[in-house]
């Protein structure tokens, strides 16, 4: 990925951008055995410490990986960020790059951010085009916050292993603006490619996300309010509204809980054939093109971005005057390709939170009998969830290990009072607990009061 300055002064301050993705559809053929089984899988499978590749690591480490020095095989999206954050004068071609470093978003942070003067040294020919790629995620950022995107800002778990494979400690893994530099931009190149495809009549895996559920999303907003939200509730619901709501709590005690409850009064994105939009991001016209490593769609919106290349190069050199609008087919087997996709994604996503679950449950096994500070994320009428402060690592509570008072649990209010003390629990109060179990088998954490 790179930028550069607008060529002509006539686009207003435009920034030129090109965002280069591994071309795997040069080395995966449609219909091979090694298409079937990367069809099988779908998606790429994360877990602490290990990954089960959709493609084979000669292809996944090697041949697509973008190496420093080394050229490979990419289909470019290039196009212009306008300052209003408007993308124009889309093109797309494949190419051979030759990437001239690899960096961690650590890196671009301490170059971009932080602005620190040795690494920026270091790494000085790269930073004019840096520089534009984070002004040009700017741009695109606030035009998606006017028209609505949800910025979900979910931290998950890290898990840092030792030498041996143990789990040394669980920590929160940073989201901050060389992570959102990346998200933006690889939006727009998606979006870029769906509304080409589109338009060119081609036959196009989108991504989806249909609008909330009216009850779930009353009820988002009855606890938002509990918690302390002001302002309107309007229906039907509108991204930008409810991303005021999420903004609303930002660096508060209920944020974490506040994004999760949204997130689950949303439909779940999925692929499909039909464009319907994408709710969440505030996309009329989406797909997944930027991760053909690990995504199968992306394989497939690749493969009908080239077809669809193809044909246009057809028409410039023949110059025919009727080009068929035929969509590209694609194997019998993947007829129904989309709604295997979302499935093999769904249980991807269910192993790796329950493998992160108990990777949580085996760091805490040794430690029952400690004492532990910790905060209140989370209230229900079986107890109260906590997130630790020295790990990134949430357990419960349960209501009856509140053993100092009998303690009301108040539903509408979101808290649990003590009828003789009166003392309260709510989201935010600070608390010193001691681990009392780990089960490994339901992969649970629970907590009691300290002894005094």
């Amino acid at each position: 990925m790179t930028a550069a300055p607008a060529s002509t002064s006539a686009d207003g301050g435009a920034i030129h951008v090109w965002v280069a993705i591994a071309d795997v559809s040069a080395y995966v053929v449609p219909g091979s055995a090694m298409d079937r089984e990367a069809y099988a899988r779908a998606t790429s499978v994360y877990f602490p410490g290990r990954v089960l590749p959709m493609l084979p690591e000669v292809l996944s480490n090697g041949l697509c990986s973008l190496r420093p020095n080394e050229d490979r095989l990419t289909l470019v999206a290039e196009f212009l960020v306008h300052p209003n954050g408007d993308v124009s004068h889309e093109k797309f071609y494949p190419a051979t790059i030759c990437s001239q470093a690899r960096l961690t978003y650590q890196l671009v942070r301490r170059m971009v951010v932080d602005r620190e003067p040795i690494i920026r040294s270091e790494y000085e020919p790269l930073l004019p085009s840096l520089e534009l790629l984070s002004k040009a995620a700017r741009y695109l950022k606030e035009a998606r916050g006017r028209r609505g995107n949800i910025d979900f800002d979910l931290p998950e778990p890290e898990i840092v292993l030792d030498l041996t494979g143990g789990i040394e400690n669980i920590l929160k893994r940073g989201r901050d603006w060389s992570h959102q530099i990346i998200e933006h931009l690889m939006i727009a190149a998606n979006e870029a490619v769906a509304r080409f495809l589109t338009k060119q009549k081609q036959l196009c895996v989108y991504r989806v996300h249909e609008g909330p559920d009216v009850n779930k999303i009353r009820n988002f907003h009855n606890v938002a309010q509990i918690l302390g939200s002001k302002g309107p509730f309007l229906m039907p619901p509108q991204g930008i509204h409810l991303n005021k709501i999420v903004s609303g709590f930002e660096g508060k005690p209920a944020e974490r809980l506040v994004n999760t409850l949204l997130l689950r009064s949303m439909s779940q994105a999925v692929y499909t054939f039909e464009n319907l939009g994408h709710f969440g991001l505030a996309s009329e016209c989406y797909c997944h093109f930027t991760s053909p490593i690990r995504r199968y769609p992306d394989l497939m919106v690749h493969r009908a971005l080239k077809s669809t290349l193809v044909r246009s190069y057809d028409r410039t050199l023949v110059k025919k005057e009727k080009i068929s609008n035929e969509r590209t087919s694609v194997p019998e087997y993947q007829s129904t390709s989309p709604d295997h996709c979302s499935r093999m994604e769904r249980r991807s996503m269910e192993a790796e939170r329950e493998m992160l679950k108990l990777h949580s449950a085996l760091f805490m096994q040794d430690k029952v009998g400690e004492v532990f500070e910790g905060i209140v994320s989370h209230i229900t009428r079986f107890g109260l969830f906590l997130e630790l402060k020295d790990y990134f690592v949430e357990g419960l509570l349960p209501v009856e290990n509140l053993t100092d008072d009998f303690y009301v649990f108040d539903e509408t209010h979101l808290k649990y009072t003590g009828k003789r003390r009166k003392k309260t629990y709510q989201i935010g109060t600070p608390m010193t607990l001691q681990l009392v179990e780990v089960n490994l088998t339901d992969r649970q954490i629970r907590f009691g009061l300290t002894k005094k």
